[in-house]
């Protein structure tokens, strides 16, 4: 992956926009990096391709959509939290103009057909109503469109690794890790998958990314 500077919004601007909101942790010393591997993973799925509309589900804080702006020519985003003209606000004054709205990825507020690309960073594993949101996905991807993602491992490794850095508690998740993919292969076909080790296997795997097509 490539390892060039990420067009990220600065530490100085971000907005907590919630208790599952740590945009701070991008930029602490070894944790950022870690952090920040799950965006060079998306953007290495995504390769060159310049899109006319991506849409990026739990967008947070924005912290990511500066450089998925440079992707594309408009960007999109949604978020369950109420901050979205804040982050709009915010995004403004580093030359961002993104299209935010409040909503949840199982109830998306968008024609069938409005993007080519979906991007999702640590977001889909916390998705209560998983198959419902993958078909809200499909529905608003237009045809040829990939979901292009990065979800946390599940690992014992990667459980102590976050609660020593961050102390907090990967019980958060509950089952959404072990639910998601399965819900994801009745939806969507791989085209890409890469791993965070490369090697080990599932046991010490931090990350997984995938560029997903719909069936």
């Amino acid at each position: 992956m490539a390892t060039r500077p990420l067009h990220l919004l600065p530490r100085s601007a971000l907005l907590l926009t919630g208790p599952v909101d740590h945009p701070d942790w991008n930029y602490r010393p070894l944790l950022g990096r870690v952090q920040q591997l799950r965006f060079r993973m998306i953007l290495d799925l995504l390769g060159d391709t310049h899109h006319r509309r991506i849409l990026e589900i739990g967008y947070g804080s924005g912290v990511f959509l500066p450089e998925l702006a440079r992707r594309c020519d408009e960007i999109h985003g949604v978020d369950i939290h109420p901050h979205a003209g804040e982050v709009t606000t915010r995004l403004a004054a580093y030359g961002v103009a993104a299209n935010l709205a409040q909503a949840g990825a199982e109830d998306l507020p968008y024609d069938d057909g409005h993007f080519d690309c979906v991007v999702a960073v640590s977001t889909l594993e916390c998705v209560p109503r998983i198959d419902d949101a993958c078909r809200e996905i499909r529905r608003v991807l237009a045809p040829g469109g990939t979901l292009v993602m990065v979800t946390p491992g599940v690992s014992p490794l990667w459980d102590l690794a976050l609660r020593m850095t961050t102390r907090v508690d990967a019980s958060l998740y509950g089952d959404g890790r072990q639910r998601l993919r399965p819900a994801l292969d009745r939806h969507f076909r791989p085209a890409r998958e890469i791993a965070v080790p490369r090697v080990g296997g599932r046991p010490v795997r931090l990350y997984t990314g995938l560029r997903l097509e719909a069936l």
